[in-house]
C-alpha cells in the first residue's frame, strides 16, 4: 500500500508540473517578450529570499525526487504482480484483451517518455542540443528546433507527447482508485476527467511545435 500511496502522490506532483508547464508553453502564442519574460520570471521566484533561480533548483530536485521515487514504486509494484500470477496465466490471450490500450502501453511509454525528457532538457533547457542555433532567448530556441527542416524533432516530440497523454491517463484512473476516490458508481466520472486532463495537457503541449512547424508562430 505504501508504495501505490507513493505512485499516486508522485504521480499528483508530476500532473500539477505538466499542468502549469503547459501553460508556460502556450505563452509563445504572445510573443518573444512576453515568453522569454515568463522564462525570465521563473528564475527570479523567491528573491531576495532565495538566490537567483534558487526556487528552480528546489523545484527540479523535487521533480526528479518524484520520478525516481514514481519509477521505483511503478517497476517494484510490476515485479511483485508478476511473480504473484502463475505462469499458466501469464500468456492468457483474454488477460490481454482486458487491458486497456493505455495499461498495455505504461511500461513502453514511460521508457518513451524518459527518453523525451532528457532530450526536452539538453533541448529547450541547458541548449546543449539545438537543431537550428543556440539562443539565449527560450522563445528563439523553441522556434529554431521546431523548423519544418527538422521535422524528426517535432515527430519525436508529438509521439513522446501523446505518450505522456496514454500515461497520463492511465496514470490518474489509477491513482484516484489507490486513493480511494474510484469506487463504485463514480467510474464514469473518473474517467472523463482522467481522460479530460489527458486530453488537455496533450493538446496543450502540441500546440506550440507544430504552431512552429506549420509557420504560425515564426
Amino acid at each position: 500500500m505504501a508504495l501505490k500511496s507513493a505512485m499516486a502522490v508522485t504521480g499528483a506532483i508530476l500532473v500539477l508540473y505538466l499542468i502549469a508547464h503547459m501553460y508556460g508553453n502556450l505563452k509563445v502564442f504572445s510573443g518573444q517578450e512576453a515568453f522569454d519574460g515568463y522564462a525570465h520570471s521563473l528564475r527570479e521566484l523567491g528573491y531576495p529570499l532565495l538566490p537567483e533561480s534558487g526556487f528552480l533548483w528546489i523545484f527540479r530536485l523535487v521533480l526528479l525526487a518524484s520520478v525516481l521515487i514514481h519509477i521505483y514504486a511503478a517497476v517494484t509494484l510490476w515485479g511483485r504482480a508478476r511473480r504473484a500470477r502463475p505462469a499458466s496465466e501469464r500468456y492468457q490471450v483474454k488477460k490481454r484483451v482486458q487491458r486497456t490500450y493505455a495499461s498495455y502501453t505504461m511500461r513502453w511509454g514511460g521508457v518513451l517518455v524518459a527518453l523525451f525528457v532528457i532530450f526536452h532538457i539538453l533541448h529547450l533547457t541547458t541548449n546543449d542540443i539545438a537543431p537550428g542555433g543556440r539562443s539565449d532567448s527560450a522563445y528563439e530556441r523553441l522556434v529554431n528546433g521546431f523548423q519544418p527542416e527538422f521535422w524528426y524533432v517535432t515527430l519525436f516530440y508529438v509521439a513522446s507527447v501523446i505518450a505522456v497523454g496514454f500515461h497520463l491517463r492511465h496514470g490518474i484512473w489509477s491513482g484516484l482508485a489507490t486513493l480511494g476516490v474510484n469506487k463504485a458508481g463514480r467510474q464514469g466520472t473518473i474517467n472523463a476527467i482522467a481522460v479530460g486532463i489527458s486530453l488537455v495537457v496533450t493538446v496543450g503541449f502540441l500546440l506550440p511545435p507544430l504552431a512552429v512547424t506549420f509557420g504560425l508562430v515564426s
